[in-house]
């Protein structure tokens, strides 16, 4: 085949397939793909921050290992998750994650010291800051897979989504129990004098170390 006959196949080719939004969806997937790496790019820096947090609690409670292991199961877990790019498994890693720091900052209330300490508070501000971020990051990834995956059903776009390969993208979905990430007021309470009152678990001893006694 001479290049003149092979300009009268591509062209026309080249033609139809933008007539049928070839170029529009190579747009919307790569929007989609660039909110997907905003999300590895949070999740990332909130599994960085775990490491400092766990080393703090675990100053002033050091008997709570079990806690302590449950939290870096959870961040290995995010971590592979975030190599997948799935977006499916990253966001079930990250619930679990938040399910573990949920009882990492149960531990942490019962333990006044801590609670107060400046490594500590500056670590849940800096966490706090990340889950708001991938909140945000959430969102705009699922609203450019939405006009993406919406875009692909259309007619005739779907037949070139067809032909090229290009398949719905999957939604960075939180469990309902956690759309929103655990808090812990440390503030005093109101008419505290001595800067917060005991601990939710009065049966905690004022030092961890020492077994209890009824």
């Amino acid at each position: 085949m001479n290049r003149r006959a092979l300009l009268t196949l591509v062209i026309p080719a080249a033609l139809a397939l933008s007539g049928c939004g070839y170029n529009q969806i190579q747009t919307l997937d790569e929007a989609a793909q660039r909110a997907k790496g905003d999300i590895q790019a949070q999740l990332q820096r909130r599994a960085d921050l775990i490491p400092n947090l766990v080393t703090t609690v675990e100053r002033f409670a050091k008997q709570e290992q079990a806690v302590f292991q449950g939290v870096a199961d959870a961040r290995a877990r995010l971590g592979g998750a975030i190599q997948t790019g799935d977006p499916k498994q990253m966001a079930q890693a990250n619930d679990q994650l938040t399910g573990a720091l949920g009882r990492l900052l149960v531990v942490a209330e019962a333990y006044p010291q801590l609670k107060s300490d400046q490594d500590f508070m500056q670590l849940q501000d800096e966490l706090t800051g990340t889950e708001n971020r991938i909140a945000v990051s959430r969102r705009d990834y699922n609203e450019a897979a939405n006009q993406y995956n919406s875009y692909i059903r259309r007619f005739p776009q779907a037949i070139t989504a067809r032909v090229i390969g290009s398949k719905p993208r999957e939604y960075f979905e939180a469990a309902q129990s956690a759309q929103q990430a655990p808090t812990v007021n440390f503030s005093p309470p109101a008419g505290s004098a001595n800067g917060g009152a005991a601990p939710a678990q009065p049966s905690q001893p004022a030092q961890p170390a020492a077994p209890a006694r009824h």
